[in-house]
């Protein structure tokens, strides 16, 4: 069993309250390890922690330095890339393919773009004159980095990352349920060199660690990622100090589907959407949306395409799907698909928990479930589920397929299939969306904005955006001569 403390001042650091939780395999249902449970005696520890770093030589380390100490924490990703791999699937539930071949690379990513978006950024000079202007950017200080558990390592690199480039000092709350990356990301920083105190992790709970850390008066920026709910009460605590904030919140994703589509990608490209890493992604396209000539053929497709995926142990090569994060939160979708029923719905496939040997037999399991028949407007279709479970609607024409795509509450993503790429630009520019794929889905340019509208978040991240949320502008003004 191992064990999995806070890092504060750049070692490892017991529990203040001598509080541990279990970390349970979702495959399995098995105890595989234990985590500090932080509290807000933690949170002051790392916070001070942080506060030594930037008044010590982290504050006088130049772009070059900090861009090659995201270097060689690149690497150090690299060289223990089997490890996290493996740890990303064990505590996630998600198959060792899908973490070897999209998480880990993608936070390898994250710290050489953020280093090369470092050396190549440029500030603003004006001349007016009988004086010039120039802008710098300062760093925030203390910023607390809080993630979720789909895509842990991933998104914890994606905030860390560009706060390391700016100059901050990090304090970072992964979620309780995949804690193992990032203590690994914290050794990693410790052996690529970064001062004590400039990245630190405190484990735990929510409205314990968590709620702590956003409430702490010396805390400048909050950079958080998971559900709308949990969002709303970050920003109404962030706000009453005037703590800068981004918010990466939940979505309910359209894609829709016109009928003179190329048919066999858009039939793989948005099964991939609705199921990769279990529909666990807050961009997974969970709404399905199809022009009517073509939704008979596409939906007989895509079931067919559903009934295919292989279901069961993560560490296989062949698996397509692997378990869900928790058994509650199993609990979770299987109850929104009774809901479907209940609602009118017909479950074309799925529904159900697969059958499965021993040791998996006990995980946490669901089938990619395909749901015909659901009106637009129901909770099925319009509330997030974040598991394997999409619904499909036709439509008629391009004003309703646009009026059924925006009439939810939320506005992450969305994706456009079609070969007429002037409709495709007319639908992406009136789509309430903060990212629009014309077809493909999960395609990223690290250099454009990423975020959400409506109540998919606040804020965006991404290429300079992210180095502006992290840094202060300050402009300075000098009489010529």
């Amino acid at each position: 069993m191992q064990e999995f403390k806070h890092w504060i001042g750049g070692k490892p650091v017991d529990p203040h309250s001598a509080e541990w939780i279990d970390k349970v395999a979702p495959a399995t249902a098995q105890r595989i390890g234990r985590l500090a449970r932080g509290d807000a005696t933690d949170v002051a520890r790392a916070v001070d922690a942080a506060r030594a770093a930037l008044a010590g030589p982290w504050k006088d380390c130049g772009d070059e330095e900090r861009a090659s100490l995201c270097d060689r924490i690149a690497s150090g990703i690299e060289a223990r890339s089997d490890e996290l791999a493996r740890l990303e699937s064990e505590d996630t539930g998600k198959p060792l393919s899908l973490a070897r071949a999209v998480d880990i690379p993608r936070a390898v990513s994250n710290f050489r773009f953020f280093a090369s978006a470092l050396r190549q950024r440029e500030e603003s000079f004006h001349h007016m004159g009988t004086a010039f202007s120039y802008t710098l950017r300062r760093p925030l200080g203390v910023v607390a980095l809080i993630t979720p558990w789909n895509l842990p390592l991933y998104l914890l690199s994606w905030k860390a990352a560009p706060a390391l480039a700016m100059g901050n000092a990090i304090v970072a709350k992964p979620s309780e349920l995949t804690p193992r990356s990032a203590s690994v990301l914290a050794s990693i920083f410790n052996e690529a060199g970064a001062p004590a105190g400039v990245f630190n992790l405190v484990h735990g709970y929510g409205p314990e660690a968590g709620q702590a850390l956003v409430e702490h008066p010396d805390v400048a920026g909050v950079s958080f990622t998971g559900g709308t709910k949990t969002g709303a009460q970050v920003a109404a605590t962030a706000a009453s100090s005037f703590k800068k904030l981004s918010l990466e919140l939940g979505g309910k994703n359209p894609s829709v589907v016109f009928a003179d589509c190329d048919f066999d990608t858009t039939v793989d490209g948005v099964a991939r959407a609705a199921f990769l890493n279990q529909g666990q992604i807050c961009l997974c396209g969970s709404r399905i949306l199809v022009e009517r000539p073509l939704v008979e053929r596409f939906t007989a497709a895509l079931v067919e395409r559903a009934k295919a995926m292989r279901i069961g142990d993560p560490s296989d090569a062949d698996t397509n799907l692997g378990a869900l994060i928790s058994q509650e939160h199993r609990q979770r979708v299987e109850s929104y698909i009774a809901l479907a029923r209940d609602e009118g719905g017909k479950i074309l496939c799925g529904g159900g928990r697969p059958e499965l040997a021993a040791p998996f037999c006990d995980g946490a399991f669901v089938e990619p479930t395909v749901v015909g028949g659901l009106p637009i407007d129901c909770r099925t279709a319009t509330e997030e589920i974040f598991g394997p479970m999409a619904t499909i609607h036709a439509f008629e024409g391009e004003k309703e397929a646009v009026e059924m795509a925006n009439s939810v509450r939320y506005g992450l993503s969305a994706s456009v299939w079609t070969q007429d790429l002037e409709r495709a630009h007319r639908v992406a520019a009136v789509l309430e969306a903060g990212l629009v794929w014309v077809n493909c889905w999960l395609v990223r340019d690290l250099r454009v904005p990423f975020g959400g509208v409506k109540e998919s978040g606040v804020g965006r991240e991404g290429g300079r955006w992210s180095l502006e949320f992290f840094s202060e502008a300050k402009s300075v003004c000098v009489k010529a001569g």
